[in-house]
Order: C-alpha cells, then structure tokens, then sequence
C-alpha cells in the first residue's frame, strides 16, 4: 500500500546509521517528533460533496476525494502530518479513455467546474492544491490510461497512455528490447504525461535527453478541442506545437497520450565513483567533461558537505575510514567531492568512454574509486526520498530547491543558496543542514540540487510552515537575483510562480496568459497554477 501521509510503499522503510544520528545531532541539535494526525479524523473534516450523482464516472466518497487532495511537496506533507486539511476536490473521475476526458471537459465548462488532472500525485511544487472555490472542482484522475499503445521499431517511437508510470514504460519498453530511458527521483510512481507537462529531467538525461527531446508528439484535450501534435523527425513549419503542451502544467488541457522517443536497450551499463580534491577541481572537470561530449549516461557531482553527509550515512564505519585515508593519500581530503559517472551504451563505445573520462577526470586530481559505490548508488537510486519518512520520524525536516545556471554563475549561486537558507533560520536561534550537487549537466550550464535538513521545533503546523514558506520565499529570490530559472525539472505549480515573471518578463507573462484564454476561455484548468491568481497577466 501506499503511504497516506508519507513517501512511497508502506513496507519500505529506510534507517540511520549511528555515524548518521551523530551528523544530525552535532549539525542540528535534537529533533522534536511530533505526533502525526490520524486518517481518519481527516476523512471527518472533509465536507459534503457538491457533486453527488454529476456522473457515473465521478466518485464522491470522502476517502477517495481526501487521496487525490495532496502531491508530495513539504506543505503537503505537513499539512497531512498535522491534520491541517486544505480544500479537497468534490469528486474524482477514473478516465479510461481520452473520450471520458472529453466528455469530463465538455460537463465541466457546461456546469462551470474546475479540473484538476491527477496521475502520480508526486508534485513537490504545489501543481495538485486544490482551490477554495465557490465552483465544484474535479479531479480526472489518469492512471487508468496506462497502456502501451503502439511501438514503431522502424522509427523508435512509442505511444503510451498519459497515466503510465515509470516502471510499466521500462517494462513494457524492455519486453520488446527498447527504454525509454527517462529515470526522475520519482520513478516509481510519476507518469509519462506529468513528465512532459511539468518538463521533467530523468537521472540520465545526458544519454536520452530530457523529456523535451524524448516527447515527439501527442493528443491534449482542451477545453476548446482536441490538439493532435503528430510525430515528426524535423519540421521548418513554424512554432512547434509541442511547445505548447510541454510544461503547460494543465492550464491548457489535459494530455492523453504521448509519444515519446525510444531507444534500444544499452548491452552495458555501469556507474563508477570518483573523487576529485575541491569543489573548483571538480566543477572544472565536469564542465570539461561535458564540453567534450564524451558518450556517458550521467553526471552527478556533490559539493564537499554533501560528500561528507553521504559518507557518514553509509555506515560501514571501518570501510569508510580505510577510503578517507587513501583519498587524502591521494590529495583528496575535507574539501573532497563525490562524482558518480554512467556510462550505458555498447562495449566498445562504454570502454572509450570510461577512458577518456578517467584521462580527463585525472587531470584534475581525481582518484577511482571503482563500481562498488556506484552499484550500490545504482540499487537504491529511487528510495531517496524514502529518508523522509526516516527523518521525521527521528525529528527532522527536509525539503530540495532545484534550479540551473550558466557556467559563470554555478559556484556563486549554490553558495548563495545554501547561505540563504542558513540566514533564514538564525533569527530563529536554529540551524540548517545545507548541501548540493548538480545533477544534470550541459555543455552550457547546469542544474543546481540543493537539500535543507533542520530540526523540527515544537509549535504544530503554523511553526512548521512558517519556517518553510520563508525558506522557500528567500531561496527562489535569490535563485531570482542570480539568474536562474525557477525550476530546472519539478515545475512551476503554485510554490514557484511568485517568481517566474523574473524569468519570462512581463510580455512573455502576457503571452501565457493569453495561451490559457484560448485553450481554457471559462478558466476552469487548474487554477492558480504557473500563473498567479489576482497577477496583472492573470487569464
């Protein structure tokens, strides 16, 4: 089953190690773990639905409307934590077809509701909040449209339903030989459709593309009709229209199906770990790396406090002490960050590959550490966020802020990051456990992952998401203030949208404002979403 009221499959659970425990309490100080809400003294507070007997397809049972009220982002959680109940959906639709959403689509403008599409349910950005609405809202929920639809070897495209997450795709994908190769944090229970319209980037992007390159065409339904993108290699025919689906977050419509650019199975694979002396080495290395555009699959580098945060949650103290002395042997001691490399392509191509990334690597003071660690990074990839669940329960919050840069700016922004968070929480009298890697790495640029841990205080839910909107607010100004974009790959939703008229000006602002009119002229797509409500460009 999956958790109510926490990340993934209740029967995973990840642990602290002692060196762990010891990290947070000499970082943070104690945590304060505070008693969660019941289900079912939430499930009491949700109010009567306003759509009883809309539709046979529409379900308004409390439990199932309560389900489809939350993503995964840090209010969501703690509002769930504490029983803070938001607004709920007054009904929730299970499509089977794209016809059941156009129908939904046609009743919804009919009776003036608002439509809020669901899959996945993993936004950390704020895209599932539902409204206070004087209107009835509906959830369409798409998990049922999970299907492989069609597989074009010739051209390597498939056709997939718009609710089917990632672990069908590979399945369905590798029964035939084929991947899509499209691997987020989220995989386990994200869906192709959320993927494109939230423009999502997959742990291995630097081999596949991010889903803007895999997305080749599809079938949105809007409120004004249906658009058909069809598939093609290359088109001098004016804007792409697939622009217009990709990251429009269900203000325009609701995707339906998507066909996306497959590729054949790699006949090798492996991840191999790398330490470099200091974050300028490193950043250097990597910007080198990717510049050269060697074949590898991935590039993930630490900054040295989140070298230092992983070593010491490894456990295996001796192991891990053996590996600190022969790294300073080698030049790489407190200042020392993480690189884990991928390379997935045929023999010869990964054998060229690794070679010439160690010769490159090695230039720039860097020791091989091997496929140990990279294996073992390989085999829990996706239970990251599964630590979660583990730290609030040892007293612990932790929440991610993701963005990306040109080149000049990395260092300078994550420093600032970083440091903006640890300003927030002085006046406090409290500590915050910051750190970052990049994740996603170009010849231009690259994305910036930063992570934030504290300790939970007593106060219940007003203390708690006080904390974070402040931390949220001043980390994306200063993302802001540096040029950066507001999401690199978890989307706008409601949590970025104060600040992306930084980023697209005010008549780029205009002209989205103006794309939701025509798709959505009664404005009943998700709401409040990418686009402020009460904003000067609101549709």
């Amino acid at each position: 089953m999956r958790r109510w009221n926490g990340w993934g499959d209740d029967t995973i659970a990840m642990t602290l190690t002692e060196g762990a425990k010891a990290m947070l309490a000499s970082q943070l100080g104690a945590g304060h773990r505070a008693p969660d809400a019941l289900r079912d003294d939430l499930l009491s507070q949700v109010p009567a639905s306003r759509l009883q007997g809309a539709h046979p397809l529409i379900q308004t049972d409390a439990s199932t409307r309560f389900s489809m009220a939350f993503g995964e982002s840090y209010g969501d959680w703690i509002r769930k934590r504490f029983g803070a109940l938001t607004p709920v959906p007054d009904g929730v639709a299970f499509v089977e077809s794209g016809e059941h959403v156009r129908t939904l689509l046609d009743l919804a403008q009919q009776h003036d509701w608002v439509v809020i599409p669901f899959a996945g349910g993993t936004s950390v950005s704020g895209h599932l909040d539902c409204p206070l609405s004087e209107r009835p809202v509906l959830s369409i929920n798409l998990t049922r449209l999970c299907q492989l639809l069609h597989l074009d070897t010739k051209s390597q495209l498939a056709t997939l339903g718009a609710g089917t997450p990632g672990p069908q795709i590979e399945a369905l994908l590798r029964a035939q030989g084929y991947t899509l190769g499209h691997f987020p944090q989220s995989f386990e229970y994200s869906t192709v459709g959320g993927w494109v319209v939230t423009r999502s980037s997959g742990q291995q992007s630097l081999r596949y593309g991010r889903i803007e390159q895999l997305f080749a065409g599809g079938r949105m339904e809007t409120p004004a009709g249906r658009l058909d993108i069809p598939t093609l290699p290359a088109a001098s025919a004016g804007p792409d229209l697939r622009e217009l689906v990709l990251g429009s977050e269900g203000r325009f419509g609701i995707l339906t199906e998507a066909c996306v650019r497959v590729s054949p199975l790699p006949a090798h694979e492996s991840f191999h770990a790398l330490f470099l002396p200091d974050w300028d080495a490193a950043e250097a290395a990597v910007r080198e790396l990717v510049q050269r555009r060697l074949p590898l699959s991935m590039m993930r580098l630490s900054n040295p406090v989140e070298t230092r945060t992983q070593l010491a949650m490894a456990g295996h103290a001796n192991m891990i002490g053996w590996l600190e002395r022969y790294l300073a042997l080698r030049g790489c001691r407190d200042e020392k960050c993480l690189l884990m490399l991928g390379v997935s392509s045929d023999a010869p191509t990964a054998r060229h590959a690794l070679k010439q990334a160690r010769l490159t690597l090695k230039a720039h003071g860097a020791a091989y550490i091997g496929t140990a660690m990279g294996s073992k990074w390989a085999a829990h990839r996706f239970k990251g966020p599964y630590l979660r669940n583990t730290l609030w329960e040892q007293g612990y919050s932790v929440d991610t802020i993701e963005t990306a840069v040109d080149w000049p700016r990395v260092k300078p922004l994550m420093l600032a990051m970083e440091q903006t968070a640890r300003d927030v929480f002085a006046p406090y009298g409290e500590r915050v456990h910051a750190f970052s890697h990049l994740s996603h790495v170009y010849p231009q640029g690259s994305s910036i992952y930063a992570q934030f841990v504290w300790a939970n205080v007593p106060g219940g839910f007003p203390a708690h998401v006080e904390r974070w909107q402040k931390l949220k607010a001043a980390v994306a100004k200063t993302i802001a203030d540096h040029g950066g974009t507001v999401s690199h790959q978890h989307g706008v939703g409601r949590d970025h949208a104060a600040q992306l008229h930084r980023e697209k000006g005010p008549l780029g602002m205009a002209t989205l404002a103006e794309l939701c009119r025509h798709f959505d002229p009664k404005k009943i797509m998700n709401p409040g979403k990418l686009l402020q409500d009460g904003d000067p460009w609101a549709p």
